[in-house]
């Protein structure tokens, strides 16, 4: 049992009883119109239509429909007053691109939240990644997410947790049902789960919950000094890699290399313990100060119920004693930071002796928030380019030699452990530490690509940090701003 009712329920292929589609008490009951059965429909709570305005959007299909919940003061304590939900659901087809709802139907800009979920009817390698796909399946299921994530749009299942078990004992469970939020719509989603049992279907319910932005904790994150080496050593000497395709194409080999690289990615991941840090967390803060602050609290209680003359007494006392702690701590940091500075650590002295200079958020023109602004700023430092002429087969270069773990080993040495991690979250120490336990595995994943001279496409993807340059006269020009790009 959910430990709240569910305020929107989208369903695909709804059940029928005698060619009448069944409705629920308590809910309101939308479905495309007819002619033909809907194949999806979407409940909403009479509760949440008593005190919002729920109003439904029809497609020129009955496998889409949308339902758009409004409000005057806001929604879910974000500053948005609508937000939009699509249900889909998938059909195979015979015509390009095999189902029936192209990905550019689906996914396309909104600037207020939109969620879009159902059954895609397509195996997907981020969402289940120990999954083994064909090449055409590849090429099928990767059309979504890349259009998604051009918007850009947010894949909300959590890897490895299956949405659909078959009935026969044969197929193995898959992740078939989907869901995508806009960059609008994401920060308000605080989990998606599976924890109720089938209703009679293969499929499970998912379970969505929201949070308000302005309590949301921050994400979970995998706290990598924290992981046992000795642990992943011997899951690193059980890791079974995929062999390469003898005579790859360039989907081919990108899909393997995508492929053998999650499966690595998610055992390093499976085995770190998590955390999440608190944005106000203080490097200066020691473990004594707690106490000191609970001395604190407690004697000010104790003063307000009885303001006696030693009550306040140890009041200020205590206060006193707590604050000049936290000014200790602060030096105290202040002079070990000096004492062991690095050239590295250059930015960090800075703000330690100017402070932290004003935020400026690019102010372009067209541009109202900010995924115009990303796009703009995109369109700006990365302008598009003619793709280039499809390759059927990719030649193996003869004079090729193999890559060593020598190579690699002097390679990885010239990379900073402090770096900031990529797109993977995985910084540099750690695929030292991978390269130190099993020094075959990075030169087996990197030397096909090498040997064909490719370079798959998850390989140019980055993190970008916009960066104000200083001095500028206005900033309402992406030339007024640089990007730091993450690896």
């Amino acid at each position: 049992m959910l430990p709240h009712p569910p305020l929107l329920v989208a369903i695909q292929d709804h059940p029928s009883r005698r060619s009448v589609l069944l409705t629920f008490p308590g809910f309101l009951f939308f479905a495309p119109p007819p002619p033909g059965r809907p194949l999806v429909a979407i409940c909403v709570s009479q509760t949440l239509n008593q005190h919002l305005s729920c109003s439904t959007v029809f497609h020129d299909s009955s496998e889409m429909l949308s339902v758009d919940v409004c409000s005057p003061e806001g929604l879910f304590g974000s500053p948005h007053r609508s937000l939009r939900v699509i249900s889909v659901y998938l059909l195979h087809t015979n015509r390009p691109p095999d189902r029936s709802i192209p990905p550019e139907r689906l996914f396309f800009f909104l600037s207020y939240p939109h969620l879009i979920l159902g059954d895609f009817n397509l195996h997907q390698p981020l969402a289940d990644p120990c999954r083994s796909l064909s090449e055409r399946e590849f090429t099928i299921s990767a059309r979504y997410p890349d259009v998604a994530f051009d918007v850009p749009y947010h894949l909300l299942n959590t890897p490895g947790v299956y949405t659909q078990f078959p009935f026969d004992t044969i197929s193995r469970p898959a992740v078939l049902d989907l869901a995508f939020a806009n960059t609008a719509f994401s920060p308000l989603v605080s989990s998606l789960e599976t924890p109720l049992p089938s209703t009679g279907s293969d499929h499970v319910p998912c379970v969505i919950t929201l949070r308000p932005p302005s309590i949301m904790l921050p994400p979970l994150t995998p706290h990598w000094a924290l992981l046992d080496l000795d642990v992943v050593g011997k899951a690193l000497n059980t890791f079974i890699t995929l062999p390469c395709p003898a005579r790859p194409t360039p989907n081919s080999l990108s899909r393997w290399f995508d492929i053998s690289s999650a499966h690595l990615t998610s055992l390093l991941t499976s085995h770190a313990p998590s955390k999440r840090p608190c944005p106000r967390s203080k490097p200066w803060w020691s473990p004594h100060l707690p106490s000191l602050r609970r001395e604190y609290h407690k004697f000010a209680r104790i003063s307000r119920l009885d303001p006696s003359p030693l009550n306040w007494s140890n009041v200020k006392s205590s206060r006193r004693t707590y604050f000049k702690a936290i000014a200790s701590a602060k030096k105290t940091h202040e002079s070990d930071f000096w004492s062991s500075a690095t050239p590295h650590s250059l930015g960090t002295a800075k703000r330690f002796a100017f402070g932290l200079p004003p935020q400026r958020f690019p102010d372009l023109p067209g541009a109202s928030n900010p995924a115009e602004v990303a796009e703009t700023l995109l369109h700006h430092f990365f302008p598009p380019k003619p793709p280039h002429p499809p390759l059927l087969r990719l030649a193996h270069y003869e004079d090729y030699t193999s890559l060593t773990p020598e190579e690699i080993s002097r390679t990885l040495s010239k990379s900073s452990n402090t770096s900031p991690p990529g797109p993977d979250h995985i910084p540099y120490s750690l695929w030292k530490s991978v390269h130190h336990l099993k020094p075959s595995l990075l030169p087996f994943l990197l030397d096909p690509l090498l040997a064909h001279s490719f370079h798959p496409p998850s390989l140019k993807k980055a993190l970008g940090i916009v960066l104000d340059k200083p001095g500028k006269p206005s900033y309402d020009s992406p030339s007024s701003f640089r990007v730091i790009v993450l690896f």
